[in-house]
């Protein structure tokens, strides 16, 4: 149990103290302006602050903190990716949440429950035993099984023959977890704060100022709707708006945007520990804590800056989940909510320096950004504060577009898009 749930319990007022500031005036300069105060921002600025000391830091954010992705996910933190660069990097990050309560003292609902992605047919099959390999390579805990095993992990998941897709075997990742998504935010925010950066919510970026010709162009400052703030060096971390605010930069990223959306139902007894995927159906599940069952899909089919949801893609991921467990035909959806996703051609990642000097990105996560915040906030910090590129994430560059060097992880995906 964090240490903080004990002092809460033995204080006399019973009033706990403030996890992030009040509202205060920006500073005419900062060494680095973070902008974005989702998870991937606060993050950075917390481990600029406990790594590398520095604290001169200013995190922008239009909305609230944990509004935008970070607060609208489905928790899901897992590393059996299929490129080696891509089951690295996850894996450092989920191995970096193992420890994230301790480091703030706060119960983050960190859960173990293994992520097991089914397989329909022959395809689908060679591709689990292709991560599988991967995954154990790297000494990730994987195990590829069949129609019986499946029963014995999952007995109340219909493995029938009757049914339009029959599952054939699937991808048993064991470290699969899920965590409380906005504790996140609150404790990498709070944690920054703590160490000094500034966290300026409702504060719009407006537009760049840069300076020097083409090939020669540095960042100089940022312009806000609350005014204009002198800046040493910028890194944009905004998930959805990543390919807009890039273009303030004069920089062109290979990113659309389409809403993913998700959805919770009605608290049940539990009945399944581990979280269930099929590309198959698009559609992934969990159960929460709580007993909620959180259901997801695949992206929507048109590029869209929107997070509202839609009754189509309700039904979508609604028809998949009753052909895996027709007994959840008569539960009822609470909420239904949508993210904006950020994808690239080869749904990896683009991080590290960009062609104006000392702007940094952080973007074209897709559906991937939550499960990488830790590991995002550990290198961005170590980019900044050495400006050089860190060997966890070379391979993300943005340059490999130019060069065809693509990372190509689509068959990762747990829900396919």
């Amino acid at each position: 149990m964090p240490f903080s749930l004990l002092k809460f319990a033995l204080k006399k007022d019973g009033q706990m103290p403030r996890a992030l500031p009040t509202p205060s005036e920006l500073k005419p300069a900062y060494d680095i302006v973070i902008i974005g105060g989702g998870g991937h921002g606060l993050a950075t600025a917390y481990y600029l602050a406990r790594d590398w000391g520095i604290t001169n830091v200013a995190v922008l954010e239009k909305g609230y903190i944990g509004g935008g992705n970070t607060g609208r996910n489905t928790m899901v933190i897992r590393s059996n990716y299929l490129t080696p660069a891509g089951v690295k990097f996850y894996d450092t990050s989920v191995r970096l949440y193992q420890d994230l309560a301790q480091d703030f003292d706060m119960n983050l609902m960190l859960s173990k429950r293994a992520q097991i992605t089914l397989a329909h047919n022959d395809a689908q099959m060679r591709t689990m035993r292709w991560r599988d390999e991967v995954s154990r390579h790297f000494g990730i805990a994987s195990d590829l099984v069949g129609i019986d095993e499946l029963r014995r992990l999952v007995p109340t998941m219909n493995l029938s023959d009757g049914v339009r897709f029959p599952v054939q075997g699937a991808l048993v990742h064991h470290p699969g977890s899920i965590a409380r998504h906005d504790a996140i935010a609150w404790g990498y925010g709070s944690g920054a704060w703590k160490r000094g950066a500034e966290i300026h919510q409702n504060t719009t970026v407006t537009g760049l100022e840069i300076d020097g010709a083409n090939g020669g162009r540095k960042i100089t400052g940022v312009h806000t709707d609350r005014g204009f703030i002198k800046a040493g060096q910028v890194i944009q971390c905004v998930a959805g708006m990543s390919g807009e605010v890039a273009r303030m930069a004069g920089i062109k990223l290979p990113i659309k945007t389409f809403p993913l959306q998700a959805g919770v139902t009605q608290p049940l007894k539990r009945f399944l520990d581990p979280m269930i995927s099929s590309a198959q159906h698009h559609v992934y599940l969990s159960q929460t804590s709580r007993g909620e069952i959180v259901v997801g899909g695949g992206s929507d089919p048109h590029p869209l800056y929107s997070t509202r949801s839609t009754l189509e893609m309700k039904e979508a991921w609604m028809v998949g989940t009753l052909e895996l467990f027709p007994y959840l035909a008569e539960v009822k959806i609470l909420r239904q909510w949508a993210g904006m996703t950020d994808m690239t051609p080869d749904y990896s990642p683009v991080m590290g320096k960009s062609e104006v000097k000392n702007y940094y990105l952080d973007a074209g996560w897709g559906t991937w950004g939550f499960k990488a915040t830790p590991v995002c906030g550990k290198t961005n910090a170590e980019l900044i504060a050495k400006d050089e590129v860190p060997e966890l994430i070379e391979a993300f560059s943005l340059e490999r577009f130019n060069t065809f060097s693509l990372l190509d992880d689509k068959a990762a995906t747990a829900a396919s898009h």
